[in-house]
C-alpha cells in the first residue's frame, strides 16, 4: 500500500464541515445570563474539515467531500476553506437550508469549551457518481464517521484502491461497526465507546477484532495509547499552556494523516513516529485561541 509517484501529497477528507462561531469568555453562562465575550472567531470547522485545512497547512493538498449547499452562510464556508486552501466537494450544493452552526464557548482560565451543533443530521448523502476517480487521484483517505453511508463507500473504495484509510473516531455512531472492516488507521478519543469497551485497551482490542491494524485512544492531555499488529505502547503528550482546547483533535487526525501519505508499509516505529509528530502539533494549536491562530 502507497502512495502515488507526486511530490505533493494528496489527501480525500470525508465527513462533516460546520460553521464555527467560537466565543472566549471568562465562563459559560448560567441560565438567562448574558456576558461579553473576550473574543470571537468565526471559520468553518467539523473534523474533517479542519484536518483537511491542516493538512494542507503542513504542504499537502486536501478535498474535502462533504455536505454544505448555498444557503448565504454556506458560501461563507467555502470561502473560508478556499482561502485555506481546501478544494470543496459539495454533495449538498442544492440545498438552500443553512449549514450545521457550531456555537462554541471557551474558557479562557482553562480552555475548555462548550459545544451545541447539529452536526451531520441534516443531510443523508449517496456517494457520487465519480467517488472511485476521487479516491484514485488521493494518496490516503481520512474519515470522521459523520455521513456514515458516504463514509463507508468511500473506505470500501479506498481499499479496493490500495490507499490508505485513516478514521477520526470521535465518537460511537450507528453505522460504524460496518465501516471499520474497511479502516487500515483508528485515532479515537476519550469519548469513543464501543459495545462493553470501558478503557482504552478495551478499546483497541474491539478495532482489533474487527479489523483495524494500527490502532490508537487520545487522552487530552494525557498519554496516547496505541497498538499495532505486534506491538503497543503509551505516547507521551507535549505539555503546553493551554489556551483553547477546541479543534486539538482535528488538527491531530490532519497532521497524522500528512505524515501517513507518505509511509509506504506502516512499522511500530513510523507509527509512533506518526503520532507524536501529530501530538506535538496538536499540542501547540492548543496554547492558542481558536482552530487556526497556530497556523500563523
Amino acid at each position: 500500500m502507497g502512495p502515488r509517484k507526486t511530490s505533493r501529497r494528496e489527501g480525500l477528507f470525508v465527513g462533516l464541515c460546520t460553521l464555527d462561531v467560537i466565543q472566549l469568555v471568562d465562563h459559560v453562562p448560567a441560565p438567562d445570563e448574558k456576558l461579553t465575550a473576550r473574543e470571537q472567531t468565526v471559520a468553518a470547522g467539523g473534523p474533517a474539515a479542519n484536518a483537511a485545512v491542516t493538512f494542507t497547512y503542513l504542504g499537502g493538498a486536501a478535498r474535502l467531500l462533504t455536505a454544505i449547499g448555498s444557503h448565504p452562510l454556506g458560501l461563507a464556508i467555502k470561502a473560508d476553506l478556499e482561502q485555506a486552501r481546501v478544494t470543496v466537494a459539495d454533495l449538498a450544493v442544492q440545498s438552500t437550508d443553512p449549514p450545521a452552526v457550531s456555537s462554541i464557548m471557551v474558557t479562557a482560565s482553562s480552555g475548555q469549551r462548550a459545544v451545541a451543533s447539529t452536526n451531520a443530521t441534516g443531510h443523508s448523502l449517496a456517494p457520487p457518481d465519480d467517488l472511485d476517480a476521487l479516491v484514485a487521484a488521493c494518496d490516503i483517505v481520512q474519515l470522521d464517521g459523520h455521513h456514515m453511508e458516504l463514509a463507508t463507500a468511500t473506505a470500501r473504495a479506498a481499499r479496493d484502491a490500495d490507499r490508505r484509510t485513516v478514521l477520526d473516531a470521535g465518537s460511537w455512531k450507528p453505522g460504524t461497526q460496518n465501516l471499520l472492516p474497511w479502516i487500515d488507521v483508528a485515532v479515537c478519543s476519550a469519548d469513543f465507546h464501543p459495545p462493553d469497551a470501558h478503557t482504552p485497551t478495551d478499546t483497541l482490542q474491539f478495532l482489533k477484532r474487527h479489523g483495524v491494524a494500527w490502532t490508537a485512544v487520545t487522552q487530552g492531555g494525557g498519554p496516547i495509547v496505541w497498538a499495532g499488529p505486534d506491538d503497543s505502547g503509551t505516547i507521551a503528550v507535549p505539555t503546553v499552556p493551554v489556551e483553547d482546547t477546541l479543534g486539538a483533535g482535528d488538527i491531530l487526525h490532519g497532521a497524522l494523516t500528512h505524515h501517513l501519505a507518505d509511509k509506504r508499509h506502516l512499522t511500530s516505529q513510523s507509527f509512533v513516529q506518526s503520532l507524536h509528530a501529530a501530538a506535538l502539533i496538536a499540542s501547540q494549536a492548543c496554547a492558542s485561541f481558536g482552530t487556526r491562530a497556530w497556523m500563523h
